[in-house]
């Protein structure tokens, strides 16, 4: 959804560009510039929010565990 929405703000930034001249580009133009733009975000090492919302809970869940596994290594290794 965010994508559609940066393709879409960017696109109409381009085309007001484009429209400096005082004509609109046509719809083939603004479909090749979405997918140009399409194609170079394709290209980034990016995720979504939601991929980074759902890392970052897998993250605090297994540090959660790790920091029990510790505690309880700890405790074993005082017993005599």
């Amino acid at each position: 959804m965010l994508h559609k929405v940066l393709f879409d703000t960017v696109g109409n930034q381009a085309a007001k560009l484009l429209m400096s001249d005082g004509t609109r580009p046509t719809a083939e133009v603004e479909r090749q510039l979405k997918a140009m733009l399409q194609s170079a975000l394709a290209k980034l090492d990016v995720v979504s929010r939601e991929e980074f919302d759902t890392q970052q809970t897998v993250l605090l869940r297994t540090r959660e565990r790790l920091e029990a596994l510790e505690k309880r290594v700890a405790e074993l290794e005082q017993q005599p």
